[in-house]
């Protein structure tokens, strides 16, 4: 089965000829699990016909201009620490981070640093992601 990436409306679209980023994508062993994991802690919706292989997340809830996540199977595990991931901002710490947890998120540890306090979370295959106090994020 062959998949499209998010183009024009489906994703953020280049001005005055410049790049864009329309997409983040993540090479997984199991798309549709963490489409929905994904779109669980973002709150944003699966994309319809989703499966193992391919699934892609965004739909009306993402914000304009936030790039879709895309999720592809790929048969190679998952062997060191990402060298890219991705930060969510929160207004309340402790209860996204309890959120989280409950959606199938591991806290690999936590950090206050440069007047800043985060948590490094392990998503369900292992990726990390940052979950980071800021008080100026939407509630």
């Amino acid at each position: 089965m062959e998949h499209r990436r998010p183009t024009g409306s489906e994703g953020s679209t280049s001005v005055g000829g410049m790049p864009s980023l329309s997409a983040v994508t993540f090479d997984c062993a199991d798309a549709l699990a963490q489409a929905n994991f994904w779109s669980a802690a973002l709150r944003w919706d699966v994309s319809p016909g989703g499966s193992a292989a391919f699934a892609s997340v965004g739909g009306p809830n993402r914000p304009v201009n936030a790039p879709a996540l895309l999720f592809f199977a790929v048969d190679e595990p998952k062997v060191a620490k990402n060298r890219n991931h991705v930060d969510l901002h929160t207004s309340d710490l402790a209860s996204e981070l309890e959120r989280l947890l409950a959606l199938g998120a591991r806290v690999l540890h936590e950090k206050q640093e440069w007047n800043t306090h985060w948590f490094t979370l392990l998503d369900p295959e292992g990726n990390e992601f940052c979950l980071v106090q800021d008080a100026d994020a939407p509630v």
